[in-house]
């Protein structure tokens, strides 16, 4: 039963197994915008039920307290429970060995039948 507190809006979950690189996520969202605040609290913080956004270093198993929406993958593996969200998007730096991690990543969704849509950031935009 959930508390009134709780939200039931579904989360949007950044996800990565490395709590240092989940900690520096944590400080670009505090330090992005002089003008914007995204409200974000790790997954053990007792607001994680209204926050709408969530940083774990380890999902649920076998399911989250609210129905997970997105998430984001920061960790170089897929995560064990990626399909209890509507969708994953999956973050990928120039860096070769998170290049290669990626592609790896990419072809255990495709082989799995997963619907994928590419987004290229650091091509501009033709028109």
């Amino acid at each position: 039963m959930r508390s009134q507190a709780t939200s039931d809006a579904k989360p949007l979950v950044v996800y990565c197994s490395d709590a240092n690189m989940l900690q520096a996520f944590d400080d670009l969202l505090y330090t992005f915008s002089d003008e914007d605040f995204i409200p974000h609290v790790h997954a053990d913080h007792p607001l994680a039920d209204e926050s709408p956004v969530i940083l774990c270093s380890q999902l649920w198993t076998p399911s989250p307290p609210r129905v997970p929406h997105l998430l984001i993958n920061l960790d170089p593996e897929v995560p064990e429970t990626f399909s209890q969200f509507d969708r994953v998007f999956e973050i990928v730096s120039l860096d070769e060995a998170d290049r290669q991690a990626a592609r790896l990543r990419y072809a255990f969704y495709r082989d799995r039948g997963y619907p994928l849509t590419r987004h290229d950031l650091g091509q501009a935009p033709h028109g």
